[in-house]
């Protein structure tokens, strides 16, 4: 019975152990957050048209254009802005994931920073963005299909809570 005693009186300090560590890593919680909200990514294209900030959670938080801007064909300027734009959020993500390796990353065993840039990767084909002076590639267009009156799955006709 000692040995069983023994072993219970083991397992719960490993216990309490891995919860001070828990809790030693979780205090640093706050100050993860206050890093996060100061994320600021600020991009400016290649042409020096367009200058983008993205913030935390890739929140765009100012956009820029230069007077030369408005002589630059709006297609092209719309694809300089959008490029731009995805710079800035992709360097935004990658600095908040760096923030929350620093805080959790050895604790779990996990890098997000590496996860975010291989979905960058995926995302726009290459570990960054396309340059703004190339087009981007369009996706095919695909039909929108706008629900027939009475259709179950119509929710754009009206609330969805009615009074009794």
């Amino acid at each position: 019975m000692s040995a069983q005693m023994d072993e219970l009186i083991a397992q719960f300090e490993n216990f309490r152990s891995k919860v001070r560590q828990a809790e030693a890593r979780f205090a640093g919680v706050g100050d993860m957050q206050e890093r996060i909200a100061q994320v600021a990514t600020t991009v400016t294209s290649p042409d020096g048209t367009v200058t983008v900030t993205a913030g935390a959670g890739g929140t765009i938080t100012d956009l820029r254009l230069t007077a030369g801007a408005t002589r630059v064909e709006a297609g092209q300027l719309a694809a300089t802005i959008m490029s731009t734009i995805r710079r800035a959020v992709a360097g935004a993500v990658q600095q908040q994931a760096g923030i929350v390796d620093d805080t959790f990353g050895d604790a779990f065993g996990v890098d997000l920073t590496a996860q975010v840039r291989e979905a960058q990767t995926e995302a726009f084909g290459t570990a960054a963005a396309p340059p703004a002076s190339e087009p981007e590639p369009r996706q095919p267009s695909r039909p929108v299909r706008r629900p027939a009156p009475g259709d179950d799955d119509d929710f754009d006709q009206g609330p969805i809570l009615r009074r009794s």
